[in-house]
């Protein structure tokens, strides 16, 4: 018997073409990665630029308004900063109680109660709903929202106002929620409900008590990426919110308020060409406090899910 050819370490690499096609690819993706990295720095480094730039012009003592009537008038350059944190959040929080509720009650339905062939069909519609231009909802909010449900029920003295626009944004966010809490409810092994099954827990006791502890991690990452979507919501606030990008504090849902986004709209709309100044330089301030916001809510929600992730 003749014999058997040995291998080789030439022949265990395999082909030299594929291998030469690999190595092109990982340089290719290798680049986009570095790419995407020098591309947020150069953001990054533009805010943080811009920001300084603002803060020589109006010392950090001045970013509180002192006058008898505080608030947001760029074009007097009086820069009332309560004015568009308390809008964000007042704005965001009517959001969440809008979008949790109802997000979260959709995900369990298609997790735990719809049949394979709902959510097979529901699924994808909450999926492109999610996507949906958010300048159709501030208009849905501004012509309905608002005339036809917050004024009958709280008689606001203007129509436009932070309720109505944190309703819009909550409706807005419903489809992110929903979808991504679906995942992490989805993502339960099945074994755990059949456990609680086999020592005769019913279904709404199965879904409260175990599948939804199991997914909190799943849950909480939802809700971040909810909150940093509603703080960032820029058309509904701008339409809904009531101030065309100036306007004194309020602190009641019921008042017209200016969140940071509608701030830095209506600022940008507003600079008419001019590149230089407190009311331009403004625009860079805003946009640093909105990533850093951003940046700050997802350190938070990523430290807690790994804290209470569990691995199956």
């Amino acid at each position: 018997m003749s014999a058997l050819p040995s291998l080789t370490i030439a022949d265990l690499q395999g082909d030299r073409k594929r291998r030469n096609k690999e190595a092109r690819m990982k340089v290719v993706f290798r680049i986009a990665a570095m790419l995407s990295i020098v591309i947020s720095a150069l953001i990054v480094f533009t805010l943080v630029r811009g920001a300084i730039d603002f803060l020589r012009l109006v010392p950090i003592g001045d970013l509180i308004d002192s006058a008898k009537v505080p608030g947001w008038f760029p074009r007097r350059e009086r820069f009332d900063l309560p004015t568009v944190l308390l809008g964000s959040v007042i704005m965001g929080s009517i959001a969440m109680v809008v979008a949790v509720p109802f997000g979260l009650g959709t995900a369990i339905f298609l997790s735990e109660y719809a049949s394979p062939r709902t959510r097979k069909v529901l699924k994808p519609v909450i999926e492109v709903l999610a996507g949906m231009p958010s300048v159709v909802v501030g208009y849905f909010a501004l012509k309905f929202i608002a005339p036809d449900i917050v004024q009958p029920i709280f008689s606001p003295d203007k129509v436009q106002n932070m309720l109505a626009a944190g309703m819009g944004i909550g409706i807005l966010i419903i489809p992110i929620m929903a979808s991504v809490s679906e995942d992490a409810l989805s993502a339960v092994p099945s074994s755990l409900r059949e456990a609680s099954y086999g020592v005769g827990a019913r279904k709404s006791s199965t879904v409260a008590k175990v599948v939804l502890p199991a997914a909190v991690s799943g849950i909480v990452a939802a809700f971040i990426i909810a909150v940093s979507r509603a703080i960032g919501e820029t058309m509904v606030a701008t339409m809904a919110g009531g101030l065309d990008g100036s306007g004194a504090r309020a602190t009641s849902p019921l008042d017209p308020g200016l969140s940071i986004t509608a701030a830095l709209t209506n600022a940008a709309g507003g600079t008419d060409g001019v590149n230089s100044g407190a009311p331009y330089q403004v625009l860079f301030f805003l946009g640093l406090l909105l990533f850093a916001l951003t940046m700050i809510l997802n350190l938070i929600g990523d430290r807690f899910v790994r804290r209470v992730r569990q691995k199956y």
